[in-house]
């Protein structure tokens, strides 16, 4: 496998045991890569695996004769954990992570629900997030695609005030298939420095280019690991850490697109805690309980604004209103949620 740098493997542990970083997985195989760089093929003990890439990892080599498959045999304990829902079931898929790109584009025209339901994953595993808007050469598109995101340029960060307007999710422009600058890319590169970055959006935004454009051997890479899997697959269907320099301080992770954003492990009563815009009102309601659809004093609905937020800075007031199109959000995704948590 692949030697991101060329040092010495790591020293096995007092009983035998080696640590490593869980780099991607197909199935039930894993490449775990040493604090060396040397990477290995693992399976996990036992039938059933918990491991993510982004796991810390205690595994040990195979015996003679035995393959030469290792056996991840103890998973470290995670600062944090992603989770995301597909059809059929609640996967975690990344874990021990700085930070999330959400990657959109403006086209194929992005939907804000799912934006919104990555933000409130990130919101819930308390994880920070930005928003890249790729595809700035369309003009009239991209121009309608920036001012969709108007209201997401003005939340705040809870505590702070619009008299100090720093926002929670930067949200930058880029054209991610041109050197030439002219865009946010620079501010991308500084932002994604000394961190683990988690890379998410829908196919066809530009995520396999943004990971070639920052690893440019990231293709050759890709096509090592389905070599060692056994995957027959070179195209991101699977989450792969990726790292950005030689000295291995920051990396990117690379993730299958997503079409649907389903949020079934979060709790239906707690939605509002995981949208800062509506958060920072819900606080204020009469009833513990408000749901923030239909009680009577409801401070969040009272703080619904009568219409879209501009380009201009964040409303003046010492506590932002709602934007309507993040208050429908709300709604729809509060009774997407199953009725049993409520």
């Amino acid at each position: 496998m692949r030697r991101t740098r060329p040092t010495p493997p790591a020293a096995p542990l007092p009983d035998g045991l080696h640590e490593g970083l869980i780099v991607t997985s197909h199935g039930r195989h894993y490449i775990v890569e040493s604090a060396g760089g040397q990477r290995h093929l693992c399976h996990p003990r036992g039938k059933k695996s918990q491991a993510v890439v982004g796991d810390q990892v205690r595994w040990q080599a195979p015996r003679p004769g035995q393959g030469d498959e290792g056996s991840i045999e103890h998973i470290a304990p995670r600062r944090n954990l992603f989770y995301r829902q597909d059809e059929m079931r609640t996967k975690a898929f990344a874990a021990n992570i700085d930070q999330i790109l959400i990657l959109i584009a403006a086209e194929p025209v992005f939907s804000e629900r799912q934006l919104a339901k990555a933000l409130i994953a990130a919101e819930a595993a308390g994880i920070p997030a930005l928003i890249g808007l790729n595809k700035q050469d369309l003009g009239p598109a991209y121009a309608s695609a920036w001012r969709r995101l108007a209201a997401y340029r003005q939340i705040l960060p809870a505590g702070n005030s619009a008299h100090s307007p720093a926002p929670l999710y930067p949200v930058l422009r880029l054209q991610l298939d041109a050197a030439h600058g002219g865009d946010d890319f620079p501010q991308l590169q500084a932002l994604l420095q000394g961190r683990a970055t988690l890379v998410l959006g829908p196919s066809g935004v530009g995520k396999s280019t943004l990971i070639n454009r920052l690893i440019p051997d990231a293709q050759a890479q890709t096509a090592e690991i389905s070599r060692a899997l056994n995957s027959g697959r070179h195209t991101t269907t699977t989450t792969t850490w990726y790292w950005l320099e030689f000295a291995r301080g920051s990396a990117v992770l690379d993730s299958p697109g997503f079409q649907e954003f389903g949020l079934h492990h979060i709790d239906r009563q707690a939605l509002a805690r995981w949208m800062p815009d509506i958060a920072r009102h819900a606080t204020g309601c009469r009833f513990h309980n408000c749901t923030h659809i239909h009680e009577p004093h409801c401070v969040v609905r009272a703080a619904v604004l009568p219409e879209e937020p501009t380009e201009a800075a964040p409303n003046a007031a010492e506590v932002p209103g709602i934007a309507p199109s993040r208050y429908a959000l709300y709604k729809h995704i509060f009774e997407e949620l199953p009725q049993g948590r409520a």
